[in-house]
């Protein structure tokens, strides 16, 4: 296994969106408080942000049920959600998810590629789309994104919110965060991505993502392989700007606005997003959040662990 991804494995690296390294802690703070004004244009099965980004998006189960959005993790796309959204809009929600700027089917913009622009992507969706009492998922980035959205734009249009092997509240070690990853790590990332991302991407999802790496594991070339072919059809620019992002933003402030009912799921085994310096520490910053961690579970638990996210999800959006 490339010495890289195995560095990556042991320090419990996380592997999710922003800036270049230089410009990451600038764009660490926390969120605005006037909300941004969002402007969009909408066709079939895309929205155009005010950017001219073109956001793809699916909008699947009746369209009078309760709304759930699904924002996806590094460097993914909104497939990377199929298995909860056909099970919850089978059982009469309605879901919607969009690829991020730079990302999937979405225009792959030379700039914008922070986590402001992804909250205020987010907030376009929602506003074209017209979604109320929305409960939003975030997985790994897409945590990120959600709490960036909520610390942006507040929780006027929001019910409740879950936190999937989210990389809140921060990253990035820092003077602040001993407990987190070494900007050398990301930095290895980064210089993956520049000599051969193809084969970073396979490494990853051979590796650490779905615990692949570990004695006991049994390998799915079919998750190896589709995590592959979402991460290339992105943009090599738009997802080399995102490991800043989901690396270096601190979303502390962003989580302290949470005032919606929160569901925290992670993995024990988490090689990507370490379980202390995440979801335990999201949990003691979100008000009443529900922490839920599943022994053993690897980063890629959407997938892995997707029958029990599944059940817990619908448990949530019951409550």
């Amino acid at each position: 296994m490339n010495p890289l991804i195995r560095n990556i494995g042991a320090l419990g690296v996380a592997l999710f969106t922003t800036f270049a390294a230089t410009q990451s802690l600038a764009d660490s703070k926390s969120s605005k408080a006037v909300k941004p004004a969002i402007s969009y244009s909408k066709t079939a099965n895309t929205i155009t942000t005010r950017d001219g980004v073109q956001l793809y998006y699916k909008d699947w189960g009746p369209k009078d049920g309760p709304v759930v959005t699904f924002s996806h993790g590094w460097p993914l796309s909104s497939d990377s959600w199929e298995s909860q959204m056909i099970f919850l809009a089978s059982r009469g929600y309605r879901v919607v998810a969009h690829d991020r700027r730079g990302h999937g089917r979405s225009s792959q913009p030379w700039d914008g590629n922070d986590m402001d622009h992804y909250a205020d992507d987010l907030a376009a969706v929602i506003k074209a789309l017209d979604l109320k009492d929305v409960t939003l998922v975030g997985f790994s980035t897409g945590g990120g994104e959600v709490a960036r959205y909520i610390g942006r734009h507040g929780t006027d249009r929001v019910k409740k919110a879950a936190l999937i092997s989210a990389v809140t509240p921060l990253m990035l070690k820092t003077g602040t965060n001993p407990g987190g990853v070494a900007l050398e790590v990301f930095d290895g990332i980064r210089k993956g991505s520049l000599e051969n991302r193809s084969q970073l991407y396979l490494d990853i999802a051979s590796g650490p993502f779905f615990g692949f790496n570990r004695p006991d594991a049994e390998p799915s070339q079919g998750l190896i392989q589709s995590f592959w072919a979402q991460g290339m059809q992105g943009g090599h620019k738009n997802t080399y700007d995102s490991i800043a992002a989901f690396s270096a933003t601190d979303f502390c402030g962003d989580l302290k606005k949470f005032d919606v009912p929160t569901l925290i799921v992670h993995g024990s085994d988490d090689q990507i997003v370490p379980i202390d310096n995440s979801a335990r520490a999201a949990a003691k910053i979100v008000r009443n959040a529900r922490l839920v961690i599943y022994p053993g579970a690897p980063h890629g638990l959407a997938d892995t662990h997707k029958e029990q996210l599944n059940q817990d999800l619908l448990k949530f959006l019951q409550d």
